[in-house]
């Protein structure tokens, strides 16, 4: 028996006898099969051509992730904080080297994750760290391995120790969630995002889109949404779901003259 892994999103699947035969989270409109059709892997045969890579992405803020690059590709963000370590968005390799690392900064009190196609072994990195994982309910059907660590919350905002809290954002999917770090850039604030509000190239802006690679947008109803839930949140600085993809000053001027910018294109 085994916990398969799908090579195309990396999402980890209940204990099966054989690989899946489908994996819904790429089947649906916002991700895609691979032309060469399904695959799978295992945390076994992953680690054995990969290794994770660790960098300070700031201060308390440590990025992992994968090389070669795997599945989408993604990199988690250990956020240290006083009161307990929180792990933002998860990526797929979890081996004793990436263990002993984060366990030297104080280990995981809990997982948070912007959607579902960051699940991946979310079940594998709460169980070695003891750990709970905190989805938003709106999302709990593309939960693909069940754990009793997994605590589903509801409503507009959860918050949690030292003044972090997760913020429910929809969009992209509709338990799109975002984080909010206060101390953050030295009070001023940190907002992590993943691809919920997107970093793009150029970094002074950013996007939204119900799927990335199908090219499919959002409307100005769900664009309005992502606006009135982070207000209330004060924060100079994005971190995004890949290396470097950071809006280092004026983020939440940012997100505002971005979303002005999509809403004038789409109703052009």
């Amino acid at each position: 028996m085994e916990n398969f892994i799908c090579v195309q999103c990396g999402t980890q699947f209940s204990e099966t006898a054989k690989p899946p035969l489908r994996c819904p989270i790429c089947e649906d409109e916002r991700q895609f099969v691979r032309h060469a059709g399904q695959d799978w892997t295992t945390l076994k045969r992953l680690a054995a051509d990969h290794q994770n890579r660790f960098e300070e992405e700031a201060p308390q803020l440590l990025g992992i992730g994968t090389e070669p690059e795997f599945a989408i590709g993604q990199r988690a963000l250990l956020l240290q904080s006083p009161s307990g370590n929180l792990l933002w968005d998860c990526i797929a390799l979890l081996d004793d080297r990436t263990i002993a690392e984060v366990n030297a900064r104080g280990g995981i009190r809990s997982i948070a994750i912007s959607h579902p196609h960051y699940y991946t072994t979310m079940v594998e990195w709460a169980e070695h760290f003891d750990a709970q994982i905190l989805l938003h309910v709106a999302d709990r059907e593309w939960v693909m391995r069940k754990s009793p660590r997994i605590q589903f919350w509801e409503g507009e905002a959860l918050p949690l120790w030292d003044n972090l809290t997760l913020i429910n954002c929809g969009g992209h999917f509709e338990g799109g969630t975002v984080l909010h770090w206060p101390a953050g850039e030295n009070g001023k604030g940190f907002l992590l995002t993943g691809d919920i509000i997107q970093v793009v190239q150029d970094r002074r802006y950013v996007s939204f889109m119900r799927s990335y690679p199908n090219l499919i947008p959002l409307g100005a109803t769900a664009i309005d949404h992502i606006l009135k839930a982070i207000e209330p949140f004060p924060f100079d600085q994005i971190y995004g779901a890949w290396w470097k993809a950071n809006v280092l000053a004026n983020a939440k001027g940012a997100v505002r003259s971005s979303a002005e910018r999509y809403l004038r294109w789409i109703n052009t």
